[in-house]
């Protein structure tokens, strides 16, 4: 999900044309549209934009690299969003792979294959990709050494925007619970919408190995967002 936020006064011009309710009581989503545009925004602010992805794709290039010497790897993808990531991966990954994406909004699944099918593109009928109407923190705990990656693109990365529930993925328990579900050598992908000079020393702390990357924001003057990959160590390493 993108995290320009963008002021309510903004929204003018802009048709809205569905909301859904946040799980939990936080809030709702609205889809807007204006001429071949669309977002989604909570509280007046942009959550996710389908003219603007590139972190979004970047989050899912940077974690898939590492995984190209694993055969049949399998991947978590937590947060649909417009499904770029999910896009993206799917276009890296191979034949044997498997990608579980884990999106806790049932409106978000909706539009998916409503409004928004056209931004999909058909990725969600990829015999490769599993959907689950759940809290990624859940599908987490499901088993230790389940996943060759997680990709967190949830809320607003560590410094949350949508829910205060979301930050337990981001806190110290939430990452040793990530480093448990990784096998050795696995990837934990972090998406943020802006720097956090303590999320890479928190990494570091649960034993993973990281490598921060900053990605310019595809609008100008705007913070840049931010990638971790952070590596569980193999087996002996």
């Amino acid at each position: 999900m993108r995290r320009s936020l963008a002021p309510g006064a903004a929204l003018a011009g802009w048709t809205e044309l569905e909301t859904g309710p946040i799980p939990g009581g936080g809030g709702s989503l609205r889809l807007v549209r204006r001429d071949d545009e669309y977002l989604i925004v909570v509280a007046g602010m942009e959550l996710m934009g389908s003219h603007r992805s590139g972190s979004e794709r970047d989050l899912a290039s940077l974690a898939c690299a590492a995984l190209r010497d694993r055969a049949g790897p399998r991947m978590l993808i937590g947060g649909l969003g417009m499904g770029f990531t999910l896009r993206a991966a799917l276009s890296e990954l191979g034949s044997d792979a498997r990608i579980v994406v884990a999106e806790l909004v049932p409106a978000v699944l909706a539009w998916a294959r409503g409004p928004l099918a056209h931004v999909f593109g058909g990725c969600l009928d990829d015999p490769r990709v599993e959907i689950r109407e759940a809290d990624v923190n859940r599908v987490i705990q499901s088993g230790p050494q389940a996943w060759d990656a997680i990709l967190l693109d949830v809320d607003n990365g560590p410094r949350g925007l949508v829910s205060r529930a979301n930050d337990r993925l981001y806190d110290a328990w939430g990452l040793k619970r990530a480093f448990w579900a990784l096998r050795p050598g696995g990837v934990l992908a972090v998406w943020s919408g802006c720097p956090d000079r303590h999320f890479k020393a928190r990494l570091q702390r649960i034993g993973f190995a990281v490598v921060e990357h900053r990605i310019r924001s595809e609008r100008p003057g705007r913070t840049p967002h931010v990638v971790w990959i952070a590596t569980r160590p193999a087996e002996g390493g």
